[in-house]
């Protein structure tokens, strides 16, 4: 057939399809709702009833067995299903994967429930409409370099479950692999893992799903892309073409209906898959090319079954043109983009027009540094090619994860010429790992670490132990009175019962902190980074009190107590975690045969820490004298002009064993000590002496020095200081600052404060550290002449989250300003910490993100190589407006969270305002006073406002009614809005910084 003519049969093939297609639009609007069967196909079912259904025993989400035996999965639920809307009786049984086709091939079993599509076996099966599709992969032990892509396992060997569609998918290949055939994915894994096999291939959610719930997950990574995307589809023995009919009309009708959405959404949490072939418009394309073939040659067979298939070849031509589920850019090789594809358009927000042009920067996310995309552009110039996973940025401000694969494209002459970027949203993929993760570490009804999670935890902790001396304490809790209500009141009550004890646990502890329940009743305790464990036993009496309080079920008050014991953990006991459960357990025992409700410390732990106390200080007095400690310093500077305003010394214990250790490892032992007023002596000698040192070489730079409390009430303090000081005679008046902690000075206001005065009358400083923790009052800031206020970490480190925490440090800031002192934050530990003190007004910071305490001898060169952060650079004090934009970001983060905690029981009560009520409400009112540019971003953060308003209300009413599943449904939606919100506010802050830099 020459192109005109098959151009022309194109089109009236085209043209009949539309014409059915309308046809079967407004017949179909008449039809009544459900499956409707022919009256052959109902013939069919009587006469076969039962329809035997045959599943996979192991093949989660889509059909396994529990523990207890009973079927789940989407597959099973949607036969289930559609027997139901048919009206015939489905029996459903399960086997392995193999025995299951070999079931329905000798008529023992009707219907394979789950199975992939391939030419292979669609000679001996028909396959229904595909239902979803499943994509598959490569997997490899994580020290694996040598294995990225299919080409690599040429002469290796690879592991695959037995009849899978991978052992069809690799003979195809041309490559010469040796073939591991395991009863299923699981055993396929295992042979990797045990070095039986190189690789395996097999499908992704299946393969994650067993690593992380055997807790596997760190010995095994997926490489490359995706091999291929299997087609699941029901399926039958070749030639049943009325059960093929009947299972079809089920599919479609759970899809129209919205069952498999449903299903999917119960099973995975996520939109449903695309399909990639519509069986229906086949149906009705084929309907219209057979209409054709029948006015040319009356029906003839032979030229349908041609029809059909030229037909078949032409639709999939155009599929593959029209259609990529990766989005594709091609740019220059300046990098400017050339051309885009709609997949870019779906997954990034941008249209075609709006990014012809422009710089693939544009989408950056700002969560990876310029180290980062440095390294890239190297190795994509050094090699040709990179691959990775990285965070974008859609054109609606929301991140997300991609996996990006980068070519650069040369010209005959070698260079280069073209980019091309093939990339994948793996947001989905992302969302699983972490559903496995929470299915295989996490408690279902409390939500706490299992027993898996706590054991590594434990471990984690004591091994941290043994690097930073500190101590770990263990308590293990069994409620009093539990037994009882379980059995009186029902299982139901119990657990209930069960959450609301885990949720006071948690709300009493840190972050730092693991409550896990081991089972039952019964729950474990991880207190790490204990430096003093007399504080663990009154936070234990407060954990009992909160355990007794009354708890309110359907109007009735119930009581349990609970009885702990507790064991503490030493750097120095050679112990393993399961020992130092059992003594915890012991210890909860005897509190419980001494009457219940109180806890019992086991003995061994006292005796070692009352000989262990003697023993530190006496190997401290033994450092002291040898030598052992060293100064660290850590600088101070104005974030805003980059200034180096002066260093804190900072103390340090080399320790020949144990290496270095950090103050909290040691000077705890000596508070209230003698031996802290030696160590405060020797740490003034050796920081001035670094003075003159660094003086001596042209920097001169300002020193700070920690004093503890006993050291400065010494009675002779003042005239040791001044001797001191006169054997350096390079310090002037202000190169010496002493810090004194806010609450020993409030311990004995009158002397601490002659001491600073008298001081100060031979050019000592003084700053009040960790101010806003102890007992401040506008009398005591009056009497002490301090100069500098050290706004403590603590306040610092949560101001993103707690809007408490940036009210205290507005309002110190303002008292710092009405009191003419010099305000300085400690713990500015990223550049955002950095970027939101600035915009307050801050100006002097210290952290992480400016410098680490580091040696005397890299100061010089850290004084050469620093600069401010350029979002820090010449920072002002924001405006109104924008003050009230970041009030309003984290109080809306705040507001939003405890609403969350609430929705999904994990506290009591819901917190006091809603989104409507809080300062972003305020916020966006002002701004409609006011001329500020931005009304689009700001029209979009307030329609968000409104529909989160709108969600929550909503979900609080199906609180009040208890439908859990549709609350659950609520807070996810809550959750992306207020995600997409907040990500709204940081971009409009940034922009409004932006413009007022540029005027």
């Amino acid at each position: 057939m020459r192109a005109p003519q098959r151009r022309r049969w194109q089109y009236t093939a085209l043209g009949c399809t539309l014409l059915l297609a309308l046809a079967d639009t407004v017949s179909g609007a008449a039809e009544p709702v459900g499956i409707q069967l022919s009256d052959e196909e109902r013939r069919f079912l009587e006469a076969n009833e039962p329809i035997v259904f045959v599943s996979q025993s192991r093949y989660p989400p889509f059909e396994f067995l529990d523990d207890n035996g009973e079927r789940h999965g989407m597959m099973v639920e949607l036969a289930q299903w559609i027997a139901t809307e048919a009206g015939f009786h489905a029996q459903l049984t399960d086997t392995v994967f193999q025995q299951a086709q070999e079931r329905v091939l000798s008529g023992e079993a009707d219907v394979l429930t789950s199975f992939f599509y391939s030419e292979a076996r669609d000679r001996r099966f028909d396959f229904t409409q595909t239902v979803f599709e499943v994509p598959a992969a490569i997997f490899v032990a994580v020290e694996r370099p040598d294995i990225a892509r299919i080409e690599d396992l040429d002469g290796k060997r690879v592991a695959t479950q037995r009849g899978d569609y991978a052992m069809e998918y690799l003979a195809s290949r041309d490559i010469e692999v040796e073939l591991i055939q395991t009863d299923d994915f699981a055993g396929a894994a295992r042979a990797v893992m045990e070095g039986a096999a190189d690789a395996m291939v097999g499908d992704e959610q299946i393969v994650r799903y067993y690593l992380y719930s055997s807790g596997l997950h760190e010995a095994m990574k997926r490489v490359g892309e995706p091999l291929y995307v299997g087609l699941n589809a029901m399926a039958v023995a070749e030639g049943n073409v009325l059960l093929q009919s009947i299972l079809d009309k089920g599919i479609d009708h759970a899809r129209t209906s919205g069952t498999l959405d449903r299903l999917h959404e119960k099973w995975v949490g996520a939109e449903l898959p695309g399909r990639r072939v519509e069986w229906r418009d086949y149906w009705l394309y084929g309907a219209g090319l057979a209409l054709v073939v029948a006015l040319v040659v009356a029906w003839n067979v032979r030229l349908r079954q041609l029809v059909r298939r030229k037909t078949a070849d032409l639709e999939l031509a155009a599929s593959v043109f029209r259609h990529a589920r990766e989005g594709i850019v091609i740019t220059d090789a300046k990098g400017d983009i050339l051309e885009v594809n709609e997949a870019f358009t779906r997954i990034t927000g941008y249209r075609r027009d709006e990014v012809l042009g422009r710089n693939p920067r544009m989408l950056q996310s700002g969560l990876q540094e310029e180290g980062f995309y440095r390294a890239l552009w190297q190795e994509l110039l050094e090699k040709g090619a990179w691959e990775g996973e990285l965070w974008n940025r859609r054109k609606s401000g929301e991140t997300y994860p991609e996996l990006l694969t980068i070519s650069k494209v040369c010209d005959r002459q070698g260079q280069v010429s073209h980019f091309l970027a093939v990339f994948t949203d793996i947001s989905r993929q992302k969302e699983y790992e972490r559903q496995l993760q929470n299915m295989a570490f996490f408690d279902s009804l409390t939500e706490l670490p299992n027993r898996i999670l706590l054991a590594d935890r434990l471990r984690q902790a004591m091994l941290a132990a043994r690097r930073s001396g500190c101590k770990v304490s263990l308590a293990y809790l069994d409620l009093d009175g539990f037994k009882e209500i379980n059995d009186r009141l029902g299982h139901g009550v119990g657990d209930r019962v069960l959450v609301t004890i885990a949720e006071r646990l948690t709300s009493a502890l840190r972050e730092a902190d693991t409550v896990a329940r081991l089972g039952g009743d019964e729950f474990i305790i991880v207190l790490p980074e204990q430096s003093d464990v007399s504080n663990v036993s009154s936070l234990i009496v407060r954990l009992l009190r909160r355990i007794a309080e009354p708890i309110e079920i359907e109007g009735t008050c119930l009581y349990v107590s609970g009885s702990i014991g507790v064991v503490h953990f030493s750097p120095e006991d050679e112990i393993e975690p399961e020992q130092l459960i059992r003594q915890a357990d012991q210890a909860m025992y005897q509190a419980k045969q001494a009457g219940k409700n109180r806890f019992y410390v086991f003995d061994a732990e006292h005796d070692r820490a009352v000989r262990g106390h003697h023993e530190s200080v006496e190997r401290m007095r033994d450092a002291l004298a040898n030598g052992e400690f060293v100064l660290y310093y850590q600088p101070k500077v104005n974030m805003s002009t980059g200034e180096v305003v002066g260093v804190e010394a900072l103390v340090r214990w080399q320790h020949p064993e144990r290496g270095l250790l950090a103050p909290a490892a040691f000077l705890p032992t000596i508070q209230q000590h003698p031996l802290a007023i030696d160590l405060g002596e020797w740490v003034l000698a050796q920081a001035l002496s670094q003075f003159e040192a660094w003086a001596n070489a042209g920097i001169r730079l300002p020193v700070s020095v920690n004093i503890d409390a006993i050291h400065l009430q010494q009675a002779d303090f003042v005239e040791r200081l001044r001797a001191e000081i006169e054997r350096h005679p390079s310090v002037a008046p202000g190169d010496l600052e002493l810090e004194v902690l806010e609450t020993n000075a409030l311990e004995d206001i009158a002397h601490v404060a002659s001491v600073m005065k008298a001081c100060r009358a031979f050019g000592v400083e003084f700053a009040l550290d960790d101010f806003g923790t102890g007992y401040s009052s506008l009398t005591y800031l009056r009497h002490f002449p301090a100069t500098m206020l050290k706004i403590d970490r603590s306040f610092v480190r949560d101001m993103l989250d707690d809007p408490e925490d940036l009210t205290i440090l507005e309002g110190v800031l303002g008292l710092a300003v009405a009191f003419r002192r010099d305000i300085i934050a400690e713990g500015v530990e990223t550049l955002l910490h950095g970027r939101m003190l600035l915009a307050m007004g801050y100006q002097l910071g210290q952290g992480y993100a400016i410098a680490r305490p580091m040696p005397a001898k890299a100061v010089p060169a850290w004084l050469e190589s620093w600069r401010p952060d350029p979002t820090w650079r010449h920072r002002q004090r924001a405006q109104p407006e924008e003050l009230q934009a970041i009030y309003a970001m984290v109080d809306h983060r705040a507001c939003a969270a405890g609403l969350l905690h609430y929705l999904k029981g994990e506290r009591a009560e819901p917190p006091a305002a809603s989104c409507r009520k809080s300062r972003l409400e305020q916020w966006l009112s002002a701004l409609d006073e006011l001329s500020v540019k931005g009304g689009e971003h700001t029209a979009r953060i307030a329609a968000l406002c409104a529909v989160y308003d709108r969600l929550a209300e909503e979900a609080l009413t199906l609180k009040g009614h208890r439908d859990d599943e549709e609350v659950k449904r609520h807070a996810r939606q809550m959750e992306g809005v207020s995600e997409e919100l907040l990500g709204l506010l940081q971009y409009w802050i940034d922009a409004s910084e932006a413009v007022r830099d540029d005027l």
